[in-house]
């Protein structure tokens, strides 16, 4: 286990341009970067969720990783499965298995396909899109891929696997993000922008995500929105992105970026819910981190 890198998403049932978005990403054993999970509570390697997890993540035979899917909805495997067999298939850009992506989905979308009692097979739509966009970037390249992303998003129309996608595009995508964030009109595109440079684990990044972290009112973003920037951050998961968020953490506090009571949840300011998802998301401390990544 400790010689595979493993950074993969998980699509579950969330607004990637609403106020409701989130991530939800997992990377086990990467040299360099420290442990992400917002689907398992302090995630360490060695446990039998992580084992669980890269049995699927570390699969390379596509018909297995499409059983899997079946299987989960089938209710013969756990719900989550699914969505870690379909980040994997996306990830190998299997010219067959897009192609089942295709008709999976438009199964679905006919009210073809049933799931475990509890869950939405709709919840499926997302993860199987970025099989298909995979694809195309494999036959198409990186640049068409991302024009066509980048133009949904004034308009809202894309969802977290465009999201998990774009967060992978080369051909300057972090860059279009970037700027595209900071020429925003006005907080909803703001946010949008920001949540999707979020998906990003590009280093470039770090400098912008810090001071929107520490002072979110001087981008146009409001306060509530500031944990985007810790995401995009904790996400990175290097040591220089870990001691970006630790200072700006420090820098919001002194400004005072989240003083007012109603960001608070659970009896606790803001900063201390945001320093709890830390926690849980990577199953340490941000200093603790600091003392061992290099």
């Amino acid at each position: 286990m400790r010689n595979t890198a493993i950074a993969a998403m998980l699509w579950l049932s969330l607004a990637v341009a609403d106020e409701g978005a989130a991530q939800v990403l997992i990377r086990v054993d990467e040299p360099g970067r420290s442990t992400y999970s917002e689907l398992h509570e302090g995630l360490r390697p060695g446990t039998p969720a992580a084992d669980s997890a890269l049995a699927v993540l570390r699969e390379r035979r596509p018909g297995a990783l499409w059983e899997r899917v079946r299987a989960a909805l089938g209710n013969r495997a756990p719900w989550n499965d699914a969505h870690l067999a379909l980040t994997r298939l996306a990830e190998l850009r299997d010219p067959a298995y897009a192609d089942s992506a295709a008709r999976l989905t438009r199964s679905i979308e006919g009210g073809e396909v049933t799931a475990p009692p509890g869950q939405n097979p709709g919840d499926l739509l997302p993860p199987l899109h970025a099989v298909m966009l995979e694809r195309e970037r494999a036959t198409r390249g990186d640049a068409p891929v991302l024009g066509e992303l980048l133009a949904k998003v004034p308009e809202g129309d894309y969802d977290v696997g465009d999201a998990w996608v774009l967060g992978r595009l080369g051909a300057g995508a972090p860059d279009s993000l970037r700027a595209r964030f900071l020429a925003a009109p006005g907080p909803e595109l703001k946010v949008r922008w920001l949540t999707l440079l979020s998906f990003s684990s590009d280093t470039a990044s770090i400098p912008l995500l810090a001071r929107v972290y520490a002072a979110p009112d001087s981008f146009g973003v409001p306060a509530r929105f500031g944990t985007r920037a810790s995401d995009g951050l904790l996400w990175i998961g290097t040591r220089s992105s870990l001691a970006a968020l630790l200072e700006a953490r420090e820098r919001a506090r002194k400004l005072g970026s989240y003083r007012d009571p109603r960001l608070g949840r659970g009896g606790y300011d803001f900063l201390a819910n945001d320093s709890s998802a830390v926690i849980s998301r990577t199953g340490r401390w941000l200093t603790d981190w600091l003392r061992e990544l290099r």
